[in-house]
Formats: structure tokens, sequence, C-alpha cells
């Protein structure tokens, strides 16, 4: 199938992004295209403008700061996988897992946000992380959403009406911090079937626990990051694993339970 018939804008600026978006409700913003382009020939999605933001130089670029890493929305994972970020070297490994070099050099982390599969790699990430994702509003002020709370359930997230993502914050961590991620897929390149990332800082007795690719948002496993904190050697048993998957996601059926069992092992192996 092909696309419906849509009008197409590439604007310059971010200011002139979002006035597009505005002059028109059934406006549509086009990143990378990745998850887009298939969805407007199988016309899941019918727009009536794509307001193209590829080439805003703004959402391109990757800023330090003393404790944080800013990231634009604009950003794609090849780009994020050739480069080591002080402190936040975690996410080149996680943008390097992520489908085929040829999908990585267009899709963005902004548009992986927005799209807001619940297979993806960065929701999931990002959660772990503990980091912000920056919204341009639609009267041009920004507000700051932690990622764990931006998607909502699956393919629906907290951007109202005219916003537009304009980056990602994620803080630098010290390098007693340790990350794990680890995702089953059926064949190199899929979306996962189960996934689950892991952030641990044993000095601070502090830990974040999340597990992905279910029916809605990813979801913490406070359980478990409880006895990670204290490195309890309970945190990679299948019991203690299993109890606190089936307390914060119910109704799992067992081969899921067992499946995502492995998973938070894998990655929990990671860290310790």
């Amino acid at each position: 199938m092909k696309a419906a018939s849509f009008d197409y804008v590439r604007p310059k600026t971010l200011g002139e992004a979002a006035a597009a978006l505005s002059a028109n409700k059934f406006a549509k913003l086009l990143a990378g295209g990745q998850s887009l382009g298939p969805m407007l020939n199988l016309r899941l999605i019918r727009p009536a403008l794509l307001v193209d933001i590829s080439r805003i130089e703004e959402l391109q670029q990757i800023e330090e700061t003393a404790t944080a890493w800013r990231i634009g929305a604009g950003v794609t994972h090849a780009q994020l996988e050739d480069r080591m970020l002080r402190g936040a070297e975690f996410l080149s490994v996680v943008a390097g897992d992520i489908a085929y070099r040829s999908i990585r050099n267009r899709g963005t982390i902004g548009g992986s946000l927005a799209h807001a599969d619940p297979a993806g790699d960065w929701p999931l990430a990002l959660s772990a992380l503990d980091a912000r994702v920056i919204v341009r509003g639609s009267d041009g002020q920004l507000c700051s959403i932690a990622a764990d709370r931006f998607v909502q359930a699956a393919f629906l997230t907290d951007l109202q009406p005219g916003e537009i993502i304009v980056g990602v914050e994620v803080a630098k961590r010290s390098a007693d911090v340790r990350c794990g991620y680890f995702k089953f897929c059926r064949k190199a390149g899929d979306f996962p079937e189960v996934s689950a990332a892991v952030l641990w800082d044993p000095k601070a007795m502090f830990a974040r626990v999340f597990i992905g690719a279910l029916a809605t948002a990813a979801q913490p496993i406070p359980g478990i990051a409880a006895l990670l904190a204290k490195n309890d050697t309970m945190a990679c048993s299948d019991g203690a694993l299993a109890a606190a998957i089936s307390a914060a996601v119910p109704h799992l059926d067992t081969v899921d339970l067992q499946m995502r069992t492995g998973a938070l092992r894998r990655a929990l192996l990671q860290v310790q």
C-alpha cells in the first residue's frame, strides 16, 4: 500500500515547526520516520500535514553540563552508538543494539519516545536511567517530564496537542554506577519479546529496575530494586525475581513470567 495524500512542510526552526503543528490539528511530526513511514504506507495514520523536523539544527545537538548530558530529540541512534558520553556510557550500549545499522542511521531518540512502542528500547532504558524528557509547550515554554512517567501506555505519551519533544536530559553517573540491559528477540534486529534494564549504585545504595516489552509502558520492579540497593544476594534468585515481577505486573501466564524472570536475571548479572 501507499500513504494517503498529505501536505508537507520542512521548517527550519523549532518555532516554525510549532506554528505549523498548531495551525493544523491533523498534523504529524516526522523525525527519522522509521516507525511513521510504515504506518503511513499501511494507512494506519492519515495526517493532513507532515511537519518534517529532521533538519532543525537545535534538535541535533548533544550538550554537556557539569551534571548531565542534554541530547536533542533529533539525535539518531547511530550518533549515540558511536559517541561514548562520559558518565552516560550506557546510552551507547543501548543504542548499538537497536534494530539494524540502517535503521539506527535514521531513527531518533525523540521519535522513539514519541512513538512509545512498549517494546522500544529507549522508553525502557531511559526509565532505568531516571532521565528527563524535555518538552516544548504550545506556548513556547519548556517543561521536564520524568521518562518513567512520559510513556503512559502502549503508543500513548504525556504529550499534549501542540507539544514537541526537544530533548532528553540524562544525569552523569559516577564510575561506581553499573548498568545492565538485556532483551530477547526471536531474531537479530527484531523488537524484543521480553526486556529488562537495571541501574545500580552500590556506594549510594541506590537501584532502579524496570522490565519492558509489555502490553503497556515499562514497569518498575521495586522489590528487586530494594534488594539490589542493599546488595542482597537474593536479588538474583529465581523465587525473588518471579515474586517481584508478579507483584508489579499481575496476571502474567507461566511462560511469560519465566521469560521475564530470565531476562531480568541476565540484566542483573551484568551489574553484579
